[in-house]
């Protein structure tokens, strides 16, 4: 699959109706999520036939995108049935049938759940510096319990210092895949502007 077929079928994804501050429910862009999986998939081989999670999955976009890139099993997890339930609908109208979904709290899952459960962890979580302050690290300390092999996350560009601090202090090989431009689209009351362009880093966490 090419990355603009990828990218055409990811626009077809439904997104949250109403999302909800206090989750920091945003949505990875279709340009976004398909590049970063196309990537992902082309560069490292780490989708494909791989069992991959995808932490705070929301509505499903990398999920889906993983499954149609040929990933064996994709489990995407998430604290909202809201959400889980327009994922459901999005992977059914696509027909997929390698995706199982779980509700839960990334944060509370016990230390030993699913530990190397998991090939490949593929995420966009919270990035915890308004609301939900140090969310970001919860989660990637979580998919790196989680994973075999690595985990590909989202992060602020602006934390990337604190971030590299942290996977030295957890032994983890952290590589910068490529710096983007997040187009955050006006989802909430207190939104100003139509959109805001965000400074995000792709990372990738190493582990083998």
């Amino acid at each position: 699959m090419k990355l603009k077929e990828l990218e055409s079928c990811l626009q077809q994804v439904d997104a949250f109706e109403n999302p909800k501050l206090r989750l920091e429910q945003y949505p990875t862009r279709p340009h976004i999520a398909a590049c970063m999986l196309y990537t992902i998939h082309n560069t490292f081989g780490e989708i494909e036939d791989k069992v991959v999670a995808d932490l705070g999955c929301g509505c499903g976009v990398l999920s889906i995108g993983a499954a149609m890139l040929g990933a064996g099993l994709c489990l995407g997890f998430d604290i909202d049935e809201d959400a889980l339930e327009i994922f459901r609908t999005n992977a059914e109208e696509f027909e997929l049938t390698n995706i199982d979904l779980v509700q839960c709290d990334i944060c509370s899952l016990p230390a030993h759940c699913l530990v190397k459960a998991v090939d490949t962890v593929i995420m966009n979580p919270p990035f915890g510096t308004k609301h939900n302050k140090g969310m970001d690290m919860m989660f990637l300390k979580t998919a790196l319990q989680m994973a075999r092999t690595s985990v590909y996350s989202l992060h602020k560009t602006s934390t990337r210092e604190h971030i590299q601090k942290k996977a030295a202090d957890w032994k983890v090989k952290m590589d910068v895949v490529a710096e983007l431009r997040y187009d955050l689209p006006a989802s909430y009351k207190f939104h100003k502007k139509k959109s805001v362009d965000i400074d995000v880093d792709f990372i990738r966490f190493s582990l083998d």
